[in-house]
């Protein structure tokens, strides 16, 4: 089932969220309806905070073909994540499910190594150095309760509230 996802700057994307424990049906209805939900909204990554569930659920499919496409087989689903490695920097243009139309450049760890559980609750490992990387920061921040424009100067930061409140009249 596709979810709503809150835009920003909805409260709840504030909230820091908690370690599952039961990695049951419940769980893995909700896994599948964020796998709908990201591709429906023609996302690569979501994390369950963004359609208001504040569970450290988070999911990355990544197109792999010349038409982008993302079987729903190659959909990376990471459950309580923790970093064990963080190195290096890179910056990349990002952009948000909860933030329609923004991209900016933020500066992110160049390679890092997060050991999750899968939807069964098997302990896993995956590490990266590429676009996998930024996104699975991407969405542990989601998990912690941030969006990514707070990752920008304080300038632009200032200058993305003002239009962003110009634009959705807040």
């Amino acid at each position: 089932m596709v979810r709503e996802i809150l835009i920003y700057p909805d409260k709840r994307l504030q909230i820091l969220s908690e370690e599952v424990k039961a990695f049951d049906a419940t769980l893995h209805t909700l896994l599948d309806d964020m796998y709908e939900t990201m591709i429906a909204r023609k996302g690569v990554g979501l994390a369950a905070i963004q359609i208001g569930i504040p569970q450290r659920v988070l999911i990355i499919n990544l197109p792999h073909d010349e038409d982008g496409t993302q079987p729903k087989e190659n959909t990376l689903e990471v459950i309580n994540p923790l970093f064990l490695v963080e190195e290096g920097t890179t910056t990349y243009q990002e952009g948000c499910l909860s933030l329609p139309n923004i991209y900016e450049d933020v500066k992110r760890f160049k390679y890092v190594k997060v050991e999750y559980q899968d939807r069964y609750g098997n302990k896993q490992m995956v590490e990266s150095d590429d676009f996998l990387a930024i996104a699975l920061q991407h969405e542990i921040e989601h998990l912690n309760g941030h969006v990514f424009i707070e990752n920008l100067s304080f300038i632009k930061r200032k200058k993305f509230e003002k239009e962003w409140r110009k634009k959705y009249k807040l």
